[in-house]
């Protein structure tokens, strides 16, 4: 089984190191010569985990995105999901045929408010038999330093989906599956969206009680999402306390390593959100997911009244302190 990557940024980094440690030599598309180069001879991402370093002889690097899906088997795509669009836009309608793709992307690609199976199949006549997630409660940063973490790979076919995630076993990467592709790329968005709720509290200056309370809301309102959009080939009775979904919204609305949690603490202090996203310096998923989620919505008519207030505050001018005097009545 041949893999070829798609990103060069934090996550596709990590990504790329599970398998390598593995032992699977990568095809891994790198868009920017620079990186590109530094990659070569300096057997590091010079942008990303800097202190990752990789056995030379398992890269095979390009700039030519066609080679590399020409060369793999399955292609990971790990790019932040405003970008997704323009980076596959430009390839021929046939290019995936007789590829396996896995999504590593944990958000929504914001142009037709579409997750990235219905994009590939709009524009490519990808089959979602053929397609694959990778998600959960994990940060680059500590697959880089060897810590361990967990990750579920979902598919429709148990069997082809296992053969996947058991390439990405190793003594620091424990693997699960389960079959909601649909469901766990929503709890991906979602938790986005809440955890940049939960940086607004630690802004405002809230405290871990008001917290730990608003998070258990949080998740109960994923859930109650979740069973709306639930893929009619899913299986029945998912556990929704697992890590794929409550495991990955504790993780990002409490670690310091959540980038949405940290634009949202900015935003809680009182930058405007242009200022907290330039300071930030890179993307949260969060921001763009939380008017994808708005729109999706009009047509499920979910009650949904934590991520709606949220949006609010992002697109709406609301003010986070009058966005959470009401989101504290909501609380139980």
């Amino acid at each position: 089984m041949q893999f070829g990557i798609i990103g060069s940024g934090s996550w596709a980094t990590a990504l790329a190191k599970i398998l390598t440690d593995n032992g699977q030599t990568i095809q891994w598309y790198i868009r920017n010569n620079e990186t590109l180069d530094q990659l070569n001879r300096r057997r590091h991402n010079p942008h990303y985990l800097h202190s990752t370093y990789f056995d030379a002889g398992r890269l095979i690097l390009s700039s030519n995105i066609n080679y590399v899906i020409e060369k793999s088997d399955v292609l990971l795509v790990a790019v932040p999901s405003a970008y997704a669009g323009q980076s596959l836009d430009i390839l021929n309608k046939d290019v995936f045929a007789g590829k396996k793709i896995i999504s590593a992307i944990k958000g929504i690609l914001p142009e037709k408010n579409q997750l990235l199976n219905e994009y590939l199949e709009e524009n490519f006549d990808f089959k979602l038999e053929d397609y694959f997630t990778v998600l959960g409660p994990c940060h680059a940063e500590e697959v880089a330093a060897e810590k361990l973490s967990y990750l579920t790979f979902s598919g429709l076919d148990t069997q082809k989906t296992k053969a996947i995630a058991s390439c990405f076993n190793t003594p620091f990467i424990t693997t699960h599956v389960n079959a909601d592709i649909i469901g766990v790329q929503y709890a991906a968005i979602l938790k986005n969206i809440y955890a940049l709720g939960a940086g607004i509290a630690h802004g405002l200056e809230y405290g871990d009680n008001f917290l730990s309370v608003y998070i258990a809301n949080a998740a109960n309102e994923m859930v109650r999402f979740l069973r709306e959009v639930k893929h009619e080939s899913s299986i029945h009775d998912l556990n929704y306390a697992a890590s794929v979904y409550l495991g990955d919204l504790l993780v990002t609305c409490y670690s310091l390593y959540s980038r949405n949690r940290t634009l949202g603490n900015m935003i809680g202090k009182g930058y405007s959100v242009k200022a907290a996203q330039l300071e930030l310096g890179m993307v949260a998923e969060g921001y763009n997911a939380s008017k994808c989620i708005h729109i999706t919505n009009k047509n499920l008519n979910v009650h949904i009244p934590f991520a709606d207030i949220i949006y609010r505050i992002l697109w709406e001018q609301l003010t986070p302190a009058e966005g959470f005097k009401t989101l504290e009545s909501l609380l139980v």
